[in-house]
C-alpha cells in the first residue's frame, strides 16, 4: 500500500511553512532539551528530520494496516456487553499499531514520555489517520485531550495521568447529556465533595465519543443550587477506579468504529481538576478548540480520500469509449473538489500555525515572564487562532461533505454501492459539521471576528505581501473581492437592527472565510508552483460566492428577515 505522509507532497509543504523554525525554537525552548533527552533536536533542521519520520511511520500504519482495515471495522463496529465497551478485531489492531510505534501523546513534553511535537505535525497526523479511516481518528485522535490536563491540572496529575496517554492509554471528553448537547451550561451530572478532597459522580452522559476509555475529562454540576455554567467543574475520572457502566452503544449513520456511548455515573471517584466553577468558563472552551481543531482535520482527510477515489475511477471509468475524466463535467468538478482540499487545508495549517505560538508563549509563561514584546505577540496569536478556529472547522467540514458528495456523483449508480469505499465515506463525512459545534455553531463564534476586523486585518495583512510577477493578476482579482467583502461587513453594520446582524452573520462569515483561503492559496502558489492551479480555480469559486452574498446583502430590507421566520 502507499505510505498516507510521503504519496502526498502538500504536507511536506505545510511542514515547512516559514513560521515553523519560529514556533520549533520556541516548543524546544531554542533546543536547550537536547541536554536532557538524547532523542531531543539539536536545531530546527534535526527538529524537522525529526517530524518527518515520525510522518512517515504515520503514513506507513495508516497505509498498510488503518486503511485495509477500514471496510472491516465499519461492518463489525464495537459491541458493548456487561457494562464495557469491545473494539472491532480490526480496530484493536489499529490502536495496538499505534501504540508500539509511540504515536500516542505526540505533543506532550517529554518528560511525560511525550514527542514534544507542536501542534501542527500532530494535526498533519491526525489528517493522515482521517484519511485512512474516519472513525479511527476519533479514538486515536482523543489523545490531544491530554492538552488539558496539562494546561490546568497540578503536577501530580500531569506525572499520573499524562504519562498513561503517553504509552497508550484512551481518553474520552465527557460533555454532553441527554438534556445538554450544544447547551452546555444545562450540564446536571452531579459532583459532590467528600471529606477525603476526592468527589462523586452521578448521572448519565450520552453521545460520548469512546466513551468506555481508560481516562474520562468530565464536565459535572459541582456547586449545589446552580443551573449555569458558573456552577460548573472539570474533573478527571479513572476507569480502574469503577463506577461508570456503558448502557448502550449508539446506532450510528457513520463513523461506526468510534463507539458513541450513554453512560451511567453512580458514586464514580474522580478528581477535581484545575479550580471549581471554571469548568464550563475556561476549561471546556479550550478543550472544544482543540477538538474543532482536530475537526477540521478529519474534515481534510476525508476530503483527500473523496478527491483521490473520485479521480482514480475518473480515470478508469469509461462511457462512450472514453474516461469519463475527459469530460467537462466531470474534470470541473474534480478540479473543484482539490481546490476545495488544497484551500481548506492551508486554512487548517494557518491555524494550527496561529495555535502553536500563542499555546507555546502561554507555556513558556508559566516558567518565566514573557517580554512585553512575547506578551503582545502572544496576544496577538491568541486572537488570530481564536477567530480561525471557527472558520477552519465550519468551511472545512463543509467542504468535506460537499467533496464526499461529489465523489459519490462521479462513481455514480457505483457509488451508491457499498462495493466502493465512497459509501462509507459519505456517511462518515456527515458528522463533521455536526459535532464539536455545528456549522451554524462556528459562525455565532466567527461572527465576532468580522464585526471586530479581525479576517479584513488578517486579510489585509495577506495583501501586503509580494507576489512573483505571474500571479498579480491573480493578486489584483483578490484585492477587487476584499473591497466587495469589506463594504458588505460596513453595509450590514449600518443598520442598526439586530436580527438583520444575526441573519447576515452566515454570509458574513463565508465571504471572510473564502476570502482569507483565497490568500491563503495564493501565498501558497508563491511558495510552490503546485498549488498554481488550485489557487485560480478557487479564486473563481470565491470570486461567484462574495458577488453573491454581496449581491443578496444589497439587495436585501431588513424588514424582509420575517419572511424566514417559522411559526
Amino acid at each position: 500500500m502507499a505510505n498516507f505522509y510521503t504519496d502526498n507532497p502538500d504536507l511536506k509543504h505545510h511542514l515547512t511553512h516559514p513560521l515553523m523554525e519560529k514556533i520549533v525554537a520556541l516548543k524546544e525552548r531554542n533546543y536547550t532539551d537536547a541536554e536532557k533527552f538524547d532523542y531531543a533536536p539539536l536545531d530546527y533542521e534535526d527538529a524537522q528530520d525529526s517530524y518527518d519520520k515520525v510522518l512517515e511511520i504515520v503514513g506507513e500504519i495508516c497505509g498498510d494496516i488503518i486503511a485495509p482495515n477500514a471496510e472491516s471495522v465499519d461492518h463489525d463496529g464495537p459491541s458493548v456487553a456487561d457494562g464495557r465497551v469491545t473494539y472491532a478485531p480490526a480496530t484493536q489492531e489499529n490502536i495496538d499499531a499505534c501504540r508500539k510505534a509511540g504515536l500516542m501523546g505526540m505533543a506532550m513534553p517529554r518528560r511525560y514520555g511525550g514527542l514534544n511535537f507542536p501542534i501542527t505535525p500532530y494535526i498533519m497526523a491526525a489528517d493522515i489517520v482521517s484519511r485512512a479511516d474516519t472513525g479511527f481518528e476519533n479514538l486515536w485522535g482523543l489523545q490531544d485531550c491530554a492538552e488539558t490536563i496539562y494546561e490546568f491540572a497540578d503536577e501530580d496529575q500531569k506525572q499520573r495521568f499524562i504519562s498513561r496517554v503517553c504509552q497508550g492509554e484512551t481518553m474520552s471528553m465527557d460533555l454532553t447529556e441527554p438534556d445538554a448537547g450544544s447547551d452546555l451550561q444545562s450540564v446536571m451530572l452531579k459532583a459532590t465533595e467528600q471529606p477525603d478532597g476526592t468527589w462523586r459522580l452521578n448521572g448519565v452522559k450520552r453521545f460520548i465519543t469512546n466513551g468506555d476509555s481508560d481516562i474520562h475529562l468530565v464536565l459535572a454540576r459541582s456547586e449545589a443550587g446552580t443551573k449555569d455554567g458558573r456552577g460548573l467543574s472539570m474533573f478527571i475520572y479513572d476507569k480502574r477506579d469503577g463506577g461508570v457502566n456503558v448502557r448502550r452503544i449508539e446506532n450510528k449513520m457513520g463513523i461506526k468504529g468510534s463507539p458513541t456511548c450513554e453512560l451511567t455515573y453512580k458514586d464514580a471517584k474522580a478528581e477535581l481538576c484545575g479550580s471549581r466553577r471554571l469548568g464550563l468558563i475556561k476549561y471546556v472552551m479550550a478543550l472544544m478548540n482543540g477538538a474543532r481543531l482536530g475537526i477540521a482535520a478529519q474534515s481534510v482527510g476525508v476530503s483527500e480520500l473523496a478527491y483521490r477515489e473520485a479521480l482514480s475511477y475518473a480515470r478508469d471509468r469509461k462511457q462512450f469509449g472514453k474516461a469519463i475524466i475527459e469530460f467537462p463535467a466531470v474534470y470541473e468538478m474534480l478540479s473543484v473538489m482539490k481546490a476545495k482540499l488544497d484551500a481548506s487545508r492551508s486554512l487548517l495549517y494557518e491555524c494550527a500555525r496561529f495555535v502553536d505560538v500563542y499555546k507555546i508563549y502561554d507555556d513558556i509563561a508559566k516558567e518565566r515572564s514573557l517580554t512585553p514584546d512575547e506578551r503582545k505577540e502572544s496576544k496577538r496569536y491568541s486572537r488570530l487562532a481564536d477567530s480561525l478556529t471557527p472558520l477552519a472547522k465550519g468551511m472545512g467540514s463543509e467542504y468535506c461533505n460537499q467533496n464526499a458528495y461529489d465523489c459519490i456523483q462521479i462513481h455514480g449508480g457505483s457509488g451508491f454501492m457499498k462495493d466502493y469505499a465512497c459509501e462509507r465515506l459519505y456517511r462518515d463525512a456527515r458528522i463533521t459539521s455536526i459535532y464539536e459545534g455545528t456549522t451554524q455553531l462556528q459562525v455565532v463564534a466567527a461572527i465576532r471576528h468580522v464585526t471586530t476586523g479581525t479576517y479584513l486585518g488578517l486579510i489585509r495583512e495577506y495583501q501586503s505581501v509580494d507576489v512573483k510577477p505571474e500571479l498579480q493578476a491573480l493578486k489584483d482579482r483578490l484585492a477587487v473581492m476584499t473591497e466587495t467583502y469589506a463594504k458588505a461587513v460596513e453595509a450590514v453594520g449600518a443598520v442598526e437592527d439586530q436580527a438583520y446582524a444575526d441573519f447576515m452573520a452566515r454570509r458574513l462569515v463565508e465571504m471572510a472565510g473564502v476570502t482569507v483561503m483565497s490568500y491563503l492559496l495564493l501565498l501558497d502558489a508563491d511558495r510552490n508552483d503546485s498549488f498554481a492551479r488550485s489557487a485560480e480555480i478557487y479564486a473563481n469559486l470565491a470570486q461567484a460566492e462574495v458577488e453573491k452574498h454581496a449581491g443578496f446583502i444589497a439587495s436585501f430590507k431588513p424588514a424582509e428577515v420575517a419572511l424566514y421566520k417559522v411559526d
